[in-house]
């Protein structure tokens, strides 16, 4: 249905990317450039996803509150195995075709880094590894925001509530048994051991959200390869359907002590992937996160930072690829995760372009900018599924309230606010000049 016959046309800044939402597009437009720019970007995006995921569940169940968690990076074998939920012959809902354990690529890449093959602690001191930087600034982002998805996200609630500090309470003390140092320490400062809970407690969220991202990913990559994804319409439905069969996947926070499982939020809770965690983490990571140390001093009492923690809007989308590009700052990091795992199509691409490899990095966060305003695309069109109307709804009043939708949503990327409007670049993704 062509919804601007039952309806003028919308006189928003961004009107052309509004008609193309009410059609069942993306802000980003279908080309086989941004086609084969997303879906090499989310390929990229999920080798180093499939160790994000495991790393943070390591650390959520075993390494929990370590004083000093030296070794945190260090994965087991344990959890290099670890069956993806998604994937595999074993899986509850198989979204990829390929294997369950470590993606082979990651494997590699952990025994030879850039570098050669080495005692892993030789990589890590030289930074030839992945950064799992970025993804604890995402858990961050997510801790530090918590309660903005209120009343849809109960998990935040729960974390204040008595039933999780008894859970708590049980799993410390059993941590710390026969150490009377900290066990001294949380008598003295409960409080502070109870964060550092709460912040193990969204590694595992965190975790659990990606461990189905990075199979959805991985899915869509075979199926262009194959040529059965052609469009970006295509692409996005992949990810919107994907939301809605997996929205009830359980999340939770188990820690294993000596042998025993402390259920810290059990899975009978009921909380689920699609308002616990992946909600949570677009409105967190997508829009709000902090601004990014090391770029710029900001002086708060000048107004360059917003007063209310509400008005943070420095999340990946607003993450304007060219002062962000310094070492050691979030987004580029991922960048830099990216980078190893670039699809051959992909390589060829950047390398044609601009500066070649010197500027690589650079075209790689702007690619990364566009397939993230897609994921965000299919979240904001199950966001309408779920709150307004059908796309085909023949009554223009629900086409109108969805249309309302729409423009709101592209409103938080024209905020002038900051400069948010013009690092959000949702206008330069529109051409294939931007690069």
């Amino acid at each position: 249905m062509n919804t601007t016959t039952l309806l003028s046309p919308s006189r928003h800044r961004f009107a052309e990317v509004v008609h193309r939402l009410e059609a069942g597009g993306a802000m980003l437009p279908d080309s086989p450039e941004n086609l084969m720019q997303v879906v090499g970007i989310w390929k990229a995006y999920a080798v180093p996803m499939d160790f994000y995921w495991r790393d943070l569940l390591y650390i959520a169940e075993r390494v929990f509150l370590d004083p000093l968690p030296f070794f945190k990076y260090f994965l087991p074998q344990e959890y290099l195995d670890l069956p993806n939920h998604y994937a595999g012959d074993t899986a509850d809902l198989r979204v990829w075709r390929g294997p369950a354990t470590a993606h082979p690529e990651l494997l590699e890449f952990m025994r030879r880094g850039e570098t050669t093959a080495m005692p892993r602690i030789f990589h890590h001191w030289w930074h030839d590894r992945i950064n799992m930087e970025f993804a604890e600034e995402c858990m961050r982002a997510m801790l530090w925001h918590r309660g903005l998805n209120a009343p849809l996200n109960k998990f935040d609630l729960y974390l204040d509530s008595p039933e999780y500090k008894a859970n708590a309470d049980r799993a410390i003390r059993a941590y710390f048994r026969g150490n009377p140092l900290m066990s001294s320490l949380y008598r003295a400062f409960p409080d502070l051991f109870l964060e550092q809970c709460r912040q193990a407690s969204y590694y595992s969220n965190l975790g659990l959200f990606w461990e189905i991202m990075a199979p959805v990913f991985f899915e869509i990559s075979d199926l262009y390869d194959e040529g059965k994804i052609t469009t970006i319409p295509e692409a996005m439905n992949f990810v919107y359907n994907g939301i809605f069969a997996v929205a009830s996947r359980p999340i939770y926070h188990h820690v294993y002590i000596k042998g025993e499982c402390y259920e810290i939020i059990p899975k009978s809770c009921g909380f689920n992937w699609l308002h616990d965690a992946a909600l949570p983490y677009v409105e967190a990571v997508f829009y709000r996160t902090s601004p990014f140390r090391g770029t710029k001093s900001y002086n708060a009492q000048a107004g360059e930072v917003p007063g209310d923690q509400k008005d943070f809007h420095y999340g990946v989308l607003y993450a304007d690829k060219f002062p962000v590009g310094t070492a050691g700052i979030p987004p580029t990091l991922l960048m830099q995760d990216m980078y190893h795992f670039l699809p051959p199509y992909l390589r060829q691409f950047y390398l044609g372009r601009c500066r070649g490899e010197g500027d690589i990095l650079n075209q790689l966060a702007i690619s990364f900018q566009r397939s993230m305003y897609t994921v965000t695309s299919a979240v904001i069109q199950a966001l309408r599924q779920v709150l307004y109307y059908p796309l085909d709804d023949p009554d223009p009043a629900h086409l109108k309230a969805n249309r309302a939708f729409f423009e709101s949503q592209l409103d938080r990327f024209c905020r002038p606010e900051y400069g948010m409007d013009k690092a959000a670049r949702l206008a330069e993704i529109q051409t294939a000049a931007y690069r």
